[in-house]
């Protein structure tokens, strides 16, 4: 099965590391899915929280452009409800401009954020209410048409940028349908509406200037290594890691020792954690091989995008690597651009 992979950075400040440790292993791991074969690699909006680093999501992009060769890289993805469309497309244009046929612009229309976080940046809580009209004036920004009479967005770039709806929920599945773009589904953490969402998708897509035919990614998340057993130890790290946050945010402050966290992963409560990390492959290249391509192959995706999750970046880039040689990628396979459908994917 021929199938396109991409990366998932999740810039994530690992304890004990700096915000710039975070950014320098962006550059690892985007060089290493470059050398891989892998499209692209892709960084999500966040913002207040303290373990991950890419709540300045263009200016990380441009970074990490600057320090690699030709590989694919963009927002997966900016919350537009957070943004002005002209100032996104003044960003986005900016990095076309500096790495021509390079730049994504993956979007959705969640915070990326709690309550107060969103109101200490302005934003209006029903500003999500806008997100298709908000879409559409950004397209036309990028493409040069816009849709505010006497303004424009400069610089503006030789070709747009592409776009992709993100989604977890069957919203983003329709809208992407009605505007003709890629669709692009978090199953690596929201599982639950992804065949349906996917299904109302390809049903209701319509052809558009950027896109021919429905094209569709889904996230999962990885764990390669050389050792199975290593594999699943990576895990389990990483699985306490994501409990410890759960922990905290719900105001807890107290230290868990492993055992305590194993207890608690081992509650109603851990189990939804499990259940949120549905589609993870964790073992050997041949293991993880096999738990993709099945995955990919149940509902028909075009494109996986992976979050690799090991805890420290020695093992997320050997992931990486794995992944790609077990996949057989080539590096020519991420130089067939970025606007699918009529100009190739």
């Amino acid at each position: 099965m021929s199938i396109a992979l991409s990366i998932l950075d999740l810039a994530s400040i690992a304890p004990g590391e700096t915000a710039r440790d975070s950014f320098d292993n962006s550059v690892a791991l985007a060089r290493a899915a470059e050398r891989s074969g892998h499209r692209r690699v892709w960084y999500a909006e966040h913002h207040n929280m303290s373990t991950i680093a890419s709540s300045a999501t263009s200016v990380l992009i441009g970074h990490v452009a600057a320090n690699t060769g030709t590989i694919r890289l963009g927002a997966g993805g900016v919350m537009l409800p957070n943004h002005s469309p002209l100032v996104i497309a003044e960003q986005f244009g900016t990095l076309e401009t500096l790495f021509p046929g390079r730049i994504d612009l993956g979007l959705g229309r969640a915070p990326g954020s709690d309550q107060k976080t969103m109101l200490a940046m302005r934003r209006d809580p029903s500003s999500a209410d806008s997100f298709p009209r908000d879409v559409l004036e950004l397209q036309g920004y990028l493409s040069g048409r816009s849709r505010v009479p006497g303004v424009r967005a400069v610089p503006q770039a030789p070709a747009p940028v592409p776009l992709y709806i993100l989604g977890s929920s069957l919203f983003g599945a329709q809208l992407a349908a009605q505007l003709g773009l890629p669709y692009a589904f978090a199953s690596h953490f929201a599982p639950d509406a992804l065949h349906q969402a996917i299904e109302i998708y390809r049903e209701r897509f319509q052809p558009s200037e950027q896109l021919a035919a429905p094209y569709v990614m889904a996230a999962a998340n990885v764990f390669a290594a050389d050792d199975a057993e290593d594999a699943q130890r990576q895990r389990a790290v990483a699985y306490r890691a994501r409990a410890r946050g759960m922990i905290s945010r719900g105001g807890g402050d107290a230290q868990f020792t492993d055992a305590e966290i194993d207890a608690f992963l081992a509650s109603p409560n851990g189990r939804h954690l499990a259940a949120m990390m549905r589609y993870t492959a964790a073992g050997t290249p041949a293991e993880v091989r096999e738990f993709l391509t099945g995955f990919a192959a149940g509902i028909g995706a075009d494109e996986l995008i992976l979050a690799h999750h090991a805890s420290r970046i020695e093992d997320r880039v050997r992931s990486v690597e794995l992944v790609g040689a077990a996949f057989e990628l080539t590096a020519v396979d991420h130089e067939r651009g970025g606007v699918v459908g009529t100009s190739g994917a």
